[in-house]
């Protein structure tokens, strides 16, 4: 039986090709599409790269089909562990640089309560502060681990994203590492046991197995280590303050980091506001709340007197830089080898208690009571730290005074401000170039020029000083020339510049303006040591360390790179260097001359007298100390008028005094090495001054400016050591500030030239027969002191010559 024909006017095709066009059909149309549905066309080009619907549907069920299956083999898979080995505790190991001991930070403090002992208010609160839908959310929540590593991931600050019942899983069965690994068992874990206990169990097992601070696991022993008592006597103010340690237990601790209490009490009111919302506290109970003050840190003690202070330290250090977190560092284990020198801490603490804490009698002087000191050395070629003071026990003084940011650092900042004026190449309103030959007007209350802020500042002892170079203002510490400095400068460029010294930017009160030449920012001594360690190392930083190695089993922690950076020009930080050499050999900190070494510094003496400051540093060592007023009930900052029997205590006085002691122990068996300088422009110093008698000869300056005026003399007697060529053994030990300075020998006598430098001043140990009294105002510059009446204002330029050429007697210097 043969096929069958074709219909009429069909044409038959070719069956490998593809709707081909038959004959009859016109140019420009298509052939209509076969009977019995649409013809597909091919897919050509960048379409054929494409997947179709198809192919992405098959991939998302493949996907979901995967992703179930690894749910359900990881909630098959994945027990509940027993309790890991930090909730029966381990030590942490602190090493000197050496190797040999420091301390141990002592065993965990751990005691569980049932849930039935913690008032409801305290359960609230602490629900309020880190999952306020505990009682009807899962056990996971999905969307916030998302959400938590998007904005860890996008630098928004690191979240764990985590429900109360992961973190209890993360206490209690894991640990606090950040791997994927610990997060998977977490996630599962948290899952299972969700499914398994009640809300009450998961709560109950939270709160006795949280860190809290103080070395306190567990809400009871937090209670008791915060407040002194029970979990069950515990109010809705103490709770709350107890739930907000857990977000960042020692940074919140308003006692041992007083920096941080605005933070703190801003975390503590977002509690109780949490509390409101969600019910559980009425808003006249809120209304009424205050905060309460917990009490002292109750150390361990193991680390009593400075080990304490060093630990503290360190862990704040291991934290601040990422290396570890607070809850991981807690859970112990690890040996920390870190950057201190055992016999340079000793020396140290050998010279604070030498030549000013063996001197205290709080007895017998209640101003003594008072005193507080604070240390820090650094190695400026490495950025270590190498020698620590805090205190003088720190289970007495629990508050690290080296790291402390509560006191102003008074004129040690002014150095800042020349360095970024050299730095910046800046000039005064005038247009001169600023160099340490650059002469200023130092006249008290003298307003400042050019800023929008009115500002008159006081110099220490109310005392003018008319034209004067800014070295020898330096030398002074004169506030009118720095803060004119500053305006010159601008206070943002001085800023930057001290930031870029090593000073932080978050540094309390660092506010822009003439001030802050006066150093009214509050940084630590630890920051003031790192910014002068800048400048030691001729303006290059290497950020400081007090870790060189930390080990747990047999892993090393990596720890953050600390690549030196040129912060600020050699140039600039020499020249700054050159004045304050001249600061220690000539001007408030001659005290250092004692440590026999070449020595760069600066005093300071804070606001009200409440703190006083040196700051110097040698070509290999930097060292800062601090004596601060602080009352030992209250914690409020007192001034220190009275300590030591001392009317006042300046920079110069026993906090040079330590430098110097600390300093000579340090460099033992070290050969003085001089400063290697390189100076700006105009830096050289000025020729020395004549010895006749009238005013300087008018030669003209440098842009056509007048001359320096003469160089105000050293102290008499008192302050400068008997002098330089007498020196240690013509000067206090055997008649300089005790016996033939001020007391005896200083003001009573002749002038200049009948008993002052010539014969009685510093080549035989100070000013024997010259002083202030029958000085400048008999004889004028030949025969000696001051005036009899008010430095600077009768005695100088009326009755003795110019009033810039003379020095105030030491009693009115910084």
């Amino acid at each position: 039986m043969s096929d069958r024909s074709p219909n009429p006017g069909w044409t038959p095709r070719d069956p490998d090709i593809p709707h081909q066009a038959s004959a009859d059909t016109p140019r420009g149309q298509r052939q209509a599409d076969p009977p019995g549905g649409k013809t597909r066309r091919p897919r050509t080009g960048r379409r054929r790269l494409l997947p179709t619907w198809r192919m992405l549907l098959g991939g998302v069920l493949l996907l979901a089909i995967l992703l179930g299956g690894a749910l359900v083999a990881g909630y098959l898979l994945v027990d509940i562990p027993p309790a890991n080995a930090a909730a029966t505790a381990q030590s942490n190991v602190y090493l000197y640089s050496d190797g040999s001991q420091l301390a141990r930070d002592g065993e965990v403090n751990r005691v569980n309560v049932p849930l039935s002992q913690v008032p409801r208010t305290v359960q609230e609160a602490v629900l309020a502060a880190e999952d306020r839908d505990f009682h009807s959310e899962r056990a996971v929540d999905p969307k916030a681990m998302v959400r938590a590593a998007w904005n860890t991931a996008t630098g928004k600050g690191t979240q764990s994203g985590s429900t109360i019942t992961q973190q209890y899983v993360k206490n209690y069965y894991l640990g606090q590492e950040q791997t994927v690994k610990r997060k998977a068992k977490e996630f599962f874990i948290a899952i299972k046991l969700g499914r398994e206990k009640s809300k009450n169990y998961i709560l109950e097992g939270y709160l006795n197995t949280s860190y809290f601070g103080r070395n306190a696991y567990g809400v009871q022993a937090a209670a008791q280590a915060y407040y002194g008592k029970d979990v069950s006597a515990l109010t809705t103010a103490e709770g709350a303050y107890l739930a907000t340690l857990l977000n960042s237990p020692s940074a919140f601790d308003v006692v041992s980091h007083p920096q941080s209490r605005g933070r703190a009490l801003a975390r503590w009111n977002y509690v109780l506001d949490g509390m409101v919302k969600k019910g559980w506290l009425t808003p006249s109970a809120r209304a009424a709340t205050t905060f309460p003050e917990p009490g002292k840190v109750r150390a361990a003690a193991g680390l009593s007197g400075q080990r304490g202070y060093l630990v503290e330290a360190v862990k704040d250090y291991v934290v601040d830089h990422g290396i570890l977190d607070e809850k991981t560092l807690a859970e112990g284990g690890y040996r920390i080898t870190t950057t201190l020198d055992k016999r340079r801490q000793a020396a140290l603490v050998a010279a604070v208690d030498d030549r000013m804490a063996a001197r205290l009698d709080p007895e017998k002087n209640k101003a003594d009571r008072l005193v507080r000191a604070g240390g820090v050395s650094i190695d400026p070629a490495t950025g270590e730290v190498v020698a620590m003071y805090g205190g003088v026990d720190y289970t007495r003084q629990y508050v690290n005074n080296a790291t402390r940011h509560d006191y102003q650092v008074a004129s040690t900042f002014k150095p800042f401000v020349f360095a970024s004026a050299v730095e910046n190449g800046s000039r005064t309103q005038d247009g001169r170039r600023i160099t340490p030959n650059t002469v200023y007007n130092g006249d008290n209350k003298r307003p400042v020029v050019g800023s929008r802020v009115r500002f008159a500042p006081e110099n220490e002892g109310q005392v003018s000083y008319g034209n004067i170079t800014v070295n020898t203002a330096t030398d002074l510490s004169v506030n009118a020339v720095y803060a004119q400095m500053a305006v010159d400068v601008g206070p943002a460029a001085v800023k930057r510049t001290a930031i870029d010294l090593g000073i932080p930017e978050d540094t309390p009160n660092f506010v822009t303006g003439p001030a802050m030449a006066l150093g009214t920012l509050q940084a630590s001594v630890l920051d003031m040591a790192q910014a002068y360690a800048t400048l030691a190392d001729h303006g290059r930083r290497t950020p400081y360390t007090l870790v060189q190695k930390i080990t747990k089993g047999g892993d090393t922690i990596p720890l953050p790179e600390r690549t030196p950076v040129q912060a600020i020009s050699r140039e600039a930080a020499d020249t700054t260097t050159s004045m304050l050499v001249s600061v220690v050999d000539n001007g408030t900190g001659t005290a250092a001359l004692a440590a026999g070494h070449p020595a760069a510094g600066k005093t300071g003496t804070g606001e009200l007298d409440r703190s006083a400051w040196f700051a110097a540093y040698t070509p290999d060592l930097v060292t800062v100390v601090a004596m601060m007023g602080q009352d030992p009930d209250t914690g409020t900052l007192q001034s220190l008028y009275g300590a030591l029997g001392e009317q006042r205590i300046s920079g110069g006085g026993y906090p040079a005094r330590i430098w110097a002691a600390y300093t000579k122990t340090a460099l033992e068996g070290t050969d003085p090495v001089d400063f290697e300088l390189d100076l700006q422009p105009g830096a050289a110093p000025p020729p020395p001054p004549s010895t006749e008698t009238g005013p300087p000869s008018q030669t003209p300056g440098e842009d056509g400016t007048p001359p320096p005026p003469q160089r105000p003399t050293p102290p008499d007697g008192g302050q400068g050591d008997g002098g330089r060529d007498g020196g240690r053994d013509g000067g206090r030990s055997q008649g300089g500030q005790d016996n033939a300075g001020q007391a005896n020998a200083g003001q009573d006598g002749g002038g200049r030239s009948d008993g002052g430098q010539g014969s009685g001043g510093r080549t035989q140990g100070g000013q024997t027969q010259g002083g202030q009294d029958g000085g400048r105002s008999q004889g004028g510059q030949d025969n000696g002191g001051t005036t009899g009446g008010t430095w600077g204002s009768t005695g100088g330029a009326t009755n003795g010559g110019p009033a810039e050429d003379y020095r105030p007697p030491s009693a009115f210097l910084e």
